[in-house]
């Protein structure tokens, strides 16, 4: 089990809890807290990134862009731990059950969240394979910053309250969201930056380089801290002070990523994705403590 175990990036699976949460925390907030639709939601982010994070092991070894003893996450398919088949097979196997799970919350959302539960399903896949896969080609974090972050924070709480209603503290709480996920693949891009440039795989570190894609990750940090601080700016002020716990861990590790290269940075990889996932239950209690 362990090359499975490996395959599924257990470092970066906050990033799907954290979205969820965040919703969660919205949905708190505008007195809709609902614990059945949240679930199933948390259940359903988590399958689908297990299978996006199958799917780009295995596209990415069948377009040659893996190669063995690579810095990051040891490669099942590509060390020969497991064939590409039982690769293929597994996330394709995932995403049907995510799709029943997913229907599950037309109960709570009604027969249009269909479309969104089949876009959430094309970028799993998208995100690494067909003719323009997004990785390959520097749109990996704009699809992040919309699918964990956008969709995941408006649609839980949507299935959560059963009303379509945005308002700043919903946008801010997922922009915020989504900018701090999209630190998490700047980190495993800069890490990687090395093998994919050398393989022709186009993520914007290979792009616009490490010095830029740095100063990239502090700018989203700090935008969203300032999103944050927007969002919980109705609550009392010591308990609104999270952003600046946020900012101050951000703010450190700039300056590791800064210093680090190749697998050091795994370590880096993993607390900037528990980091979100904090956020995220910060966001929930307070909004929990202090509804509107």
């Amino acid at each position: 089990m362990t090359p499975w175990i490996e395959a599924m990036r257990l470092r970066t699976l906050p990033v799907s809890v954290a979205g969820v949460l965040a919703g969660t925390a919205c949905a708190a907030y505008h007195h809709g807290f609902a614990i059945v639709p949240m679930m199933i939601c948390l259940a359903f982010a988590i399958i689908a990134q297990i299978a996006s994070n199958f799917a780009n092991e295995y596209y990415d070894f069948k377009n040659g862009l893996d190669k063995k003893g690579r810095e990051g996450f040891r490669r099942g398919v590509t060390e020969g731990d497991i064939s590409p088949a039982a690769m293929k097979h597994a996330t394709y196997g995932l995403l049907a059950v995510d799709a029943v799970l997913g229907c599950s919350l037309i109960i709570w959302g009604g027969w249009w969240l269909i479309p969104v539960g089949a876009a959430i399903a094309v970028f799993a896949v998208a995100y690494s394979a067909g003719p323009y896969p997004l990785s390959h080609h520097g749109l990996g974090d704009i699809a992040v910053v919309i699918f964990f972050g956008l969709v995941p924070v408006v649609f839980t709480e949507y299935v959560q309250r059963q009303v379509f209603q945005l308002d700043y503290v919903t946008v801010c709480v997922a922009f915020a969201v989504g900018l701090m996920a999209a630190n998490v693949l700047i980190v495993n891009n800069y890490r990687d930056f090395e093998d994919d440039k050398a393989v022709g795989k186009r993520t914007t570190v290979v792009i616009f380089g490490r010095k830029t894609m740095a100063n990239v990750y502090l700018i989203n940090g700090i935008l969203a801290a300032t999103l944050i601080a927007t969002a919980t700016s109705t609550i009392p002020t010591l308990p609104a002070q999270g952003w600046v716990a946020y900012l101050t861990c951000h703010l450190i590790y700039t300056s590791y990523l800064r210093h680090r290269r190749g697998s050091e940075l795994n370590k880096l990889l993993k607390f900037t994705s528990i980091l979100l996932m904090l956020v995220s239950i910060y966001l929930l209690i307070v909004f929990s403590v202090y509804p509107a």
